[in-house]
């Protein structure tokens, strides 16, 4: 089972190598994995000269499951848009036809102090958030920007064809079924003629899913009832840019954007699993960073592109039970509990899984 590590930049090497670590410790005693580590991003740019060099992209194709870390740091944000660290991603993501971004929210009962929102509004939530990935305004065209009338002009198209709604909302109807039948799909058809689109199509995939429960709602009202009333949720189905912003708002359900996972995955199931925070280059290399969601998307790529669910499992219990045991990181630090490093934090979980797999 060959795996293809892109760790990146910023602390993306730093969380990748905790997830690299618990992958080796839940295959200890079974089939291994074999990694292969590839430059991505600014890492690979300034090398390379290409953020995405096509010997890293290849590899990427030609893995069961592609663990990525993060791309991009301050310095390349002064580089045309195509020299960027993070435009790797967005190209592989294209490449890879990588449609249907899977991103899981599950408050933690051990976290649930951590965020700023009430206990009872967290109590049980347990919710998925489907990105439409490959489509939308990251990638329609026309782009730009340009003179008109002697001053400057941005331009960013959001555009989505019939097909690119269709499958994704088929994913995420799938997903309802397997969990408690309830999907909202979430656009902004009151405004916009793109969104108009998305939610009839979206509402013509349901007919092929009597069991699952079909609700709509403008992104604006679904960000302030996702806060407010975030257990309503099962799965929510959106656009890129929608997605984008209310899974990182749905971040604060589990305390810190370092706790959340993601699934990046095409039509045959093969895919790239990333944390869903960035390089947070502030924090890079100083042994702070939280590698939990890193540590929990070995789990995903175990689960949906390896068929390991038992695997996954002992992957996800072992966070649990560190968490159980009171150790934080920076951000989720609490009264009372022990705080611990990025490298700290990869040992606890690996120990744990050596643990239960003895039980």
């Amino acid at each position: 089972m060959h795996i293809a590590v892109l760790a990146g930049d910023g602390i993306g090497p730093e969380v990748t190598r905790q997830a690299v670590k618990a992958l080796r410790a839940v295959a200890a005693n079974g089939p291994q994995f074999d990694f292969t580590e590839a430059p991505i991003g600014d890492a690979a740019y300034d090398t390379t000269g290409d953020p995405l060099p096509e010997a890293t992209a290849a590899l990427a194709e030609r893995a069961d499951a592609v663990l990525f870390g993060a791309a991009g740091t301050y310095e390349s944000d002064l580089r045309p848009p195509e020299q960027r660290g993070g435009h790797a991603l967005l190209r592989l993501r294209k490449r890879m036809d990588l449609f249907a971004n899977y991103r899981p929210v599950m408050a933690f009962p051990e976290l649930i102090g951590a965020s700023t929102l009430k206990r009872e509004a967290l109590e049980g939530v347990d919710l998925i958030v489907l990105r439409e990935l490959t489509g939308d305004i990251y990638f329609g065209t026309p782009r730009g920007v340009h003179v008109e009338n002697g001053e400057r002009v941005g331009i960013n198209t959001m555009r989505y064809t019939e097909g690119e709604i269709r499958r994704v909302a088929h994913a995420g109807f799938r997903a309802a079924a397997t969990r408690r039948k309830k999907l909202c799909s979430v656009d902004k058809a009151n405004v916009l003629e793109t969104m108009a689109l998305w939610r009839e199509v979206v509402s013509e995939v349901g007919r092929d899913y009597p069991e699952v429960e079909l609700t709509h709602l403008y992104v604006d009202a679904a960000s302030m009832h996702l806060i407010r009333r975030p257990r309503d949720f099962d799965v929510i189905v959106t656009g890129n840019i929608f997605g984008d912003i209310l899974s990182d708002a749905a971040a604060m359900l589990t305390g810190s954007i370092g706790m959340l996972p993601s699934a990046s995955l095409n039509a045959e199931g093969r895919g790239l699993y990333e944390p869903v925070h960035g390089s947070a280059p502030d924090i890079a290399g100083k042994d702070i960073a939280n590698p939990l969601a890193s540590v929990l998307c070995g789990a995903m790529l175990l689960r949906h592109s390896l068929g390991q669910a038992e695997r996954a499992e002992r992957i996800e219990t072992a966070v649990r039970r560190v968490l159980a045991e009171g150790y934080r990181t920076a951000d989720i630090m609490e009264d009372g509990a022990t705080r611990l490093g990025t490298e700290a934090m990869g040992d606890a979980v690996a120990r744990e899984i050596a643990r239960l797999a003895k039980a």
